[in-house]
């Protein structure tokens, strides 16, 4: 890569990183804030993104990369179903998978890309619960949709700095697998949030 397209490439991961500081603490905020907390000029994001919306659109559509790259890892490992499934829990809390996609729901068109990505990531997460429910080791009642809305609130968790925000999330995951993993109990009481329930929220 030559030093031009190296400096291209660094500034816009600079701005995607930015893009998501900015955006994860408040959705709403300008698209200066992003040009801003990257340290570049506006010029520079605007000839990477036409718009507000088509850069939401962007970090959007990387957190379905990131989650459907997490949940196809985990259907890859030969090892325990439970350490697998709880391995990948663990990750996507890590890497904010998920959390931005649901933060900035409502604010950017879905592309039909996008729709056929979210159809694969639902079939994904749906066969790696179910072989965890195989071996016992998952409340059977456990969806899908749960697991979006579980991450969701888990990734809203926002006190301290950084390093105490990622504890305190761990701290609630691991309260969460326990009861996840408490196979034979009582059924939850009503159903999960369905699919379309879920795709809904970016009708807006």
């Amino acid at each position: 890569m030559s030093g031009r397209k190296a400096q291209a490439a660094r500034n816009d991961d600079l701005i995607r990183e930015a893009a998501r500081a900015v955006f994860t603490a408040d959705p709403g905020a300008p698209i200066s804030a992003v040009a801003e907390h990257a340290g570049v000029g506006i010029s520079a994001l605007y000839r990477r993104y036409k718009s507000k919306e088509d850069l939401l659109q962007k970090l959007a559509d990387d957190g379905m990369d990131r989650y459907l790259a997490q949940v196809e890892a985990a259907l890859d490992e030969d090892g325990d179903p439970w350490d697998a499934f709880a391995g990948f829990m663990r990750r996507c809390l890590d890497i904010g998978a998920g959390s931005l996609t649901m933060r900035l729901a409502g604010s950017f068109e879905v592309t039909e890309e996008m729709s056929r990505k979210g159809q694969r990531i639902h079939l994904a997460t749906k066969a790696l619960l179910e072989r965890t429910q195989e071996a016992g080791a998952l409340r059977p009642e456990i969806q899908v949709g749960d697991i979006s809305v579980i991450l969701e609130y888990l990734h809203a968790i926002r006190i301290g700095d950084d390093d105490r925000m990622n504890r305190l999330q761990h701290r609630y995951l691991a309260l969460m697998l326990d009861a996840l993993h408490l196979t034979g109990e009582e059924e939850l009481p009503g159903p999960p949030p369905t699919w379309p329930e879920l795709r809904g929220r970016y009708d807006g």
